[in-house]
């Protein structure tokens, strides 16, 4: 059992998430309440220790941290927003797990500091299957003292914890920009499967080559890293012009077959931006550069 197992924790919201956290929170010995907007999420876990509060107020006053998972910010701040809820959170912390943007984490944070409360925002950056395990990544931002004070009940949701820093939008800003790479690329997996079909390649046919795709990406996300930092864009090798030719031909080749390429023809539309602008010879992710620049 764990040596933390005096102590208390809250886990509002009883999504498949939240179900899984407030698991860890119990294997590791720690008195778990919990609550859920939709009643009828709690009873397997009330089978393994976990006490259902009646009441969402009743559910944060029983524990000096409590830890939301649900939707999004509008979720959450119709649950913590209300009058009883608020007064019942005085003094007390709240870990925010809850996905949404860097913006919100900001008013969140700003709202708790008006009531008196402790706040932390925060990502979980695997799947289910992870959280109480090794395997399970978390990343957290706010105020180090309240951190490092949380931080051995946080610690029984195992796996890797990160503290990003004291400015609250900052995990809510590594979580935007790492589930953009995710979801773009997921989007064009499923793009290249389906101009692969077309084609006559069946799925499993190509998956053991992206594989290999996948494997080649983590050192040229190190090297253009370094170049977006030093603001050196090297194109020795694979000018923009070269990479702007072969999006040619993945939208020539959708839309031969009637695949929509809206995605690629945005990604095109942006290599051929550089190249408007004079960077012909530069490096792909001369892309960033241009994107974040305003007017």
């Amino acid at each position: 059992m764990s040596s933390y197992s005096e102590k208390s924790v809250t886990v509002l919201g009883l999504g498949p998430m939240g179900r899984a956290l407030a698991g860890a929170f119990l294997d590791a010995g720690l008195r778990t309440t919990v609550w859920n907007r939709t009643p009828g999420r709690g009873p397997e876990l009330v089978k393994r220790g976990a006490i259902a509060a009646p009441s969402a107020e009743d559910a944060v006053a029983a524990s000096e941290l409590t830890v939301v998972c649900v939707v999004n910010y509008d979720a959450s701040d119709a649950i913590l927003g209300r009058d009883a809820v608020t007064d019942a959170l005085r003094g007390h912390t709240v870990a925010n797990l809850t996905a949404d943007t860097p913006g919100r984490a900001r008013d969140t944070a700003q709202w708790a500091a008006r009531h008196g409360i402790g706040y932390l925002d925060g990502a979980i950056m695997t799947p289910i299957s992870t959280i109480g395990t090794p395997a399970a990544v978390f990343i957290h931002s706010g105020p180090t003292h309240l951190y490092q004070e949380h931080r051995p009940a946080l610690d029984a949701l195992g796996g890797i914890h990160t503290h990003l820093g004291e400015e609250i939008g900052r995990a809510a800003a590594y979580d935007i920009a790492l589930l953009d790479i995710f979801w773009t690329a997921m989007a064009g997996y499923a793009h290249a499967l389906a101009v692969a079909r077309a084609e006559g390649v069946t799925a499993r046919e190509l998956a053991p080559f992206a594989r290999g795709i996948g494997a080649i990406l983590p050192p040229i996300f190190e090297q253009a890293a370094e170049e977006v930092d030093s603001g050196s864009f090297s194109g020795e090798g694979n000018p923009i012009t070269s990479a702007a030719s072969s999006m040619a031909h993945i939208v020539h080749t959708s839309e031969a077959h009637g695949i929509d390429a809206g995605v690629m023809r945005a990604a095109e539309g942006m290599a051929r931006r550089v190249i408007g602008l004079g960077h012909g010879t530069d490096g792909f992710i001369r892309i960033a550069e241009v994107l974040g620049r305003r007017g």
